[in-house]
C-alpha cells in the first residue's frame, strides 16, 4: 500500500476558509484634564512667606519663587503650577494651612487649565 502524503499541522475544519483571531480595538487612553494652581495677591503676607510656599509645596527654586512671587505681586496673580485636580487640591490645602498658622492671609484656587483643549 502507498502512503498518502499529507500535511503536517492541525486538519484544517470546513475547507479553504481561513480563520483569525478578533482583536478588540485598543481604547485611546484620555490623559487626565489639568488644573492651574493660582495665587492671589495681597497687602499683608510676606514677600518672603511667598517665596517659601513655592519653594516647598511647588518645587521652585529661589529663582523661580521670586520670580512668581514679584509676578503675583505687580499683577495680582499668578499661576504657581499645573497639576491633575488631586494634586492641585492638595497644593492649595497645603499652602492655605500654612498661612493660616503663620496668620496670613493668602489666597490660593485651582482653575481648569484650558491649553490641553487640542483634541
Amino acid at each position: 500500500m502507498a502512503e498518502k502524503n499529507t500535511p503536517s499541522g492541525p486538519p484544517h475544519i470546513g475547507g479553504d476558509e481561513e480563520t483569525g483571531v478578533v482583536v478588540k480595538p485598543r481604547e485611546k487612553t484620555k490623559r487626565p484634564a489639568m488644573y492651574k494652581v493660582l495665587m492671589l495677591n495681597d497687602d499683608y503676607t510676606p514677600m518672603e512667606f511667598v517665596v517659601h510656599v513655592l519653594e516647598r509645596f511647588f518645587s521652585k527654586s529661589a529663582q523661580d519663587a521670586t520670580r512668581i512671587m514679584l509676578h503675583v505681586h505687580q499683577r495680582g496673580v499668578g499661576v504657581c503650577g499645573v497639576y491633575t485636580y488631586e494634586v492641585a487640591e492638595t497644593k492649595v490645602a497645603q499652602t492655605m494651612d500654612l498661612a493660616r498658622q503663620h496668620q496670613h492671609p493668602l489666597q490660593c484656587t485651582i482653575e481648569k487649565d484650558g491649553s490641553d483643549d487640542e483634541e
